[in-house]
């Protein structure tokens, strides 16, 4: 089994918890202390169920772990809907993010299908 770090799943996990940290450390105090920590858990919360999954060395633990991360991928897409309808994500930081959503969520799906074949 390949080390989280290697794995394509996990790097797409952790450069999007990784840009929307920069996003939002900008945001004032009170939508940094609502939004943007909640933002922030859910994003960091899929790449971190992703190495912990790879770490147990067995595959229904693992599965159940990737499904965590799935469930935080949705959690964090919740957040950037609210946090653009408040006006705290801009058009262009929403294009930013979007390609790496749209690539880590049929990824996360292809990474358990595997575990399932194991």
């Amino acid at each position: 089994m390949a080390h989280f770090s290697e794995l394509r799943v996990y790097q797409l996990a952790e450069e999007l918890a990784n840009q929307l940290w920069v996003i939002v450390v900008k945001w004032d105090y009170f939508a940094k202390d609502t939004v943007g920590k909640q933002i922030i858990r859910s994003a960091d919360s899929i790449g971190a169920n992703i190495a912990e999954g790879n770490g147990r060395y067995n595959y229904k633990d693992n599965q159940r772990f990737i499904k965590i991360a799935r469930g935080s991928l949705y959690e964090t897409r919740h957040w950037l809907r609210l946090a653009y309808n408040r006006k705290l994500l801009s058009e262009e930081e929403i294009n930013q993010i979007k390609p790496l959503i749209e690539e880590l969520s049929p990824k996360l799906n292809a990474y358990l299908n595997s575990m399932k074949n194991k």
